[in-house]
């Protein structure tokens, strides 16, 4: 790989380094050649102008690309596309740290973080969804009022800010930012930052539970979506197997992205759950589930050392996002022919599927992993047949 340099460097004292981990990260060969060709022209620019590697930066990065446009390069990179070489000199203690200047809003979401993690045990996911709400509002008030943006916080500030973020938003969604900016307004009044508990000027949400029946889709669908995956190619069997887990064990996403290879238990034939609220549940592994697995990671898996089963087929070679659970399950709809659904569809398909097979409620409450049975509740009403039994007839109707 060195051998593509032209020039002396101050970056060649990493190229070797840089084109193993590259390697490792499951970068094909000819990928890593161009990589390190923009590396080498980017360690020339920066001899030219005697900067050091510890002095690499975004914004050096950003001159190097506007000199080499400047010169009439018609396919400059983008900063981004130097982000690993970032990313590897970070690791090696190379780069100078940059320290960003604090604000009051950083300093009050960083001490709400911790609150969250370590008063209330909050899963990360979570953690991020509430600090990204909290950061807006703050943001807003810091702009909108004076250095006492949150001492004089009032309940019409409150209510203005969720008016205006709840336009845009459905009623499931609306009520989520209700519960995040509640448990911030909470933070707020028990730390001492305002002197009114403002949690209880955040108006409700209309809306009630359990008013709509779950939708799924038809068991004959969720074969056609697995019969869809091809069995000859690495991204088939992967999808192939994530398909398989939700459809067959009812997983969520996030269940299957953190599926790690010490959950599945290959003698006792059980597979470990990391569920909602750090809940760990140990599953019976079907056989049609097991080979799914077994298949993929002897076939489909790349030998790396990441823990996580499900990584991502492009590189750099990383595990997969919860989010990617129901891309890969649209893409199997649309090979399959059906209309489009995501990841979580499968899962009411299941609980549905199993009721017409004769399950009680309380045993789809256990495969679906449900806190409260009255969760599991609204899938009585797939149960049409049972309902028809004890639905008294209609007063009117003719005999």
């Amino acid at each position: 790989m060195s051998a593509t340099r032209r020039v002396t460097s101050r970056l060649d004292l990493f190229v070797e380094g840089f084109s193993a981990r590259l390697l490792e990260l499951g970068y094909t060969s000819g990928t890593v050649r161009n990589m390190l060709k923009e590396v080498g022209r980017l360690g020339g620019w920066m001899e030219q102008r005697d900067l050091q590697a510890s002095q690499l930066s975004k914004d050096a990065i950003d001159g190097f690309i506007c000199a080499r446009r400047s010169s009439g390069c018609r396919r400059a990179p983008t900063v981004r596309a130097f982000a690993p070489l970032l990313q590897y000199l970070d690791s090696l203690d190379v780069l100078a740290p940059t320290v960003a200047p604090s604000t009051p809003v950083d300093d009050l979401v960083g001490r709400y973080k911790d609150w969250l993690v370590v008063e209330r045990g909050l899963a990360v996911p979570t953690v991020h969804r509430y600090e990204v709400l909290a950061r807006r509002f703050l943001d807003e008030r810091a702009h909108a009022a004076t250095g006492r943006f949150v001492e004089d916080l009032a309940g019409s500030d409150v209510v203005g800010f969720l008016v205006r973020e709840c336009a845009r938003l459905n009623v499931g969604a609306a009520k989520g930012r209700v519960a995040e900016l509640r448990s911030l307004l909470r933070f707020l009044y028990l730390t001492g930052s305002t002197t009114l508990p403002l949690a209880t000027a955040v108006p409700p949400v209309a809306g009630w539970r359990d008013t709509r029946v779950p939708l799924g889709i038809a068991a004959r669908d969720v074969q056609l979506l697995l019969d869809s995956c091809d069995l000859s190619s690495p991204d088939g069997i992967r999808d192939f197997a994530i398909l398989t887990l939700v459809a067959r064990l009812g997983l969520r996403s996030a269940e299957v992205a953190r599926l790690e290879l010490g959950d599945i238990d290959w003698r006792a034939g059980e597979i470990a759950v990391r569920g909602k609220a750090r809940r760990q549940d140990r599953m019976p592994l079907p056989s049609d589930v097991g080979e799914a697995l077994a298949c993929y990671l002897s076939d489909g898996r790349p030998t790396v050392p990441i823990r996580q089963v499900f990584l991502a087929l492009k590189a750099p070679t990383r595990a997969i996002r919860p989010d990617l659970v129901s891309d890969v399950t649209r893409r199997a709809c649309d090979r399959a022919g059906v209309p489009r659904v995501g990841a979580h569809r499968l899962r009411h398909a299941l609980a549905t599927e199993l009721l017409w097979r004769g399950s009680t409620l309380a045993e789809v409450s256990q495969i679906l992993r449900h806190r409260d049975l009255a969760t599991t509740a609204v899938y009585a009403k797939v149960d049409l047949v049972s309902l028809r039994s004890v639905a008294p007839p209609w007063p009117g109707a003719a005999s």
